[in-house]
């Protein structure tokens, strides 16, 4: 179980899709107008790498080697196929805004790349909460984006307006307001993460007594600047 909760944390965190491993760029920079649009792809993503990596670690033994590639977008494509028909049959508006991109999640990096790198290697279990994990941070990455996008851009958030238009800019709707928004949003966690590694444990101010003292240091004798 700690191996499935570190799955989760390291996609989610530690190897997020779209602020540390910047994979899938083409829908995070499309589809991200609002934060429905970014939500229903993230979550879309999300449904059909978790499935591709449950059925691929189930299969691993089975699929030969030499045509592993083909039999994963065989899979994938399967998957995103009867996805798309579910949008189509219950979200019809969202299946229109994403538009051309559910079927291009096919050749999703994120997908073939967990497909090939863990999920063909390890139990179907750790390949599950890899799938769920790595959703998830695709999820949460283009939520941010669009959220921030669409409050910028048309001043409203989930179609509700919270800011005047007149105040909008409105480049941050169009595809260069992309770039810049994921630009700020992947500095704002780089500086968090720098922050974070710089703290240090903080001992007491040593009174030269070793013998007495109980804390461990790499300083035993007590002596400035050794």
């Amino acid at each position: 179980m700690n191996k499935c909760i570190e799955r989760l944390y390291n996609g989610i965190i530690k190897e997020n899709p779209t602020f540390v491993l910047i994979l899938g760029m083409c829908p995070t920079l499309a589809v991200t107008t609002s934060l429905i649009n970014g939500a229903g792809m993230g979550l879309t993503t999300t449904v059909v790498l978790t499935l591709s990596n449950t059925i691929i670690a189930l299969l691993r033994k089975v699929i030969p080697d030499e045509v592993r590639m083909p039999a994963f977008i065989v899979i994938v494509a399967s998957l995103v196929t009867m996805v798309q028909f579910m949008l189509q049959a219950y979200l019809p508006s969202l299946n229109d805004a994403l538009g051309i991109y559910i079927p291009l999640i096919v050749v999703n990096c994120i997908i073939l790349g967990r497909a090939e790198s863990y999920a063909s290697k390890n139990p179907v279990l750790p390949s599950l909460f890899d799938g769920i994990g790595m959703g998830l941070g695709f999820t949460i990455g283009l939520s941010f984006l669009g959220a921030f996008r669409e409050i910028l851009g048309a001043g409203s958030i989930a179609g509700f307006q919270i800011i005047p238009e007149d105040y909008c800019i409105r480049i941050f709707g169009l595809a260069p307001g992309a770039f810049f928004v994921l630009a700020a949003l992947i500095a704002v966690q780089n500086k968090i993460r720098l922050s974070h590694g710089k703290k240090v444990k903080e001992l007491p101010s040593c009174n030269g007594k070793c013998g007495e003292c109980e804390q461990k240091c790499d300083n035993p004798t007590g002596k400035e600047g050794e």
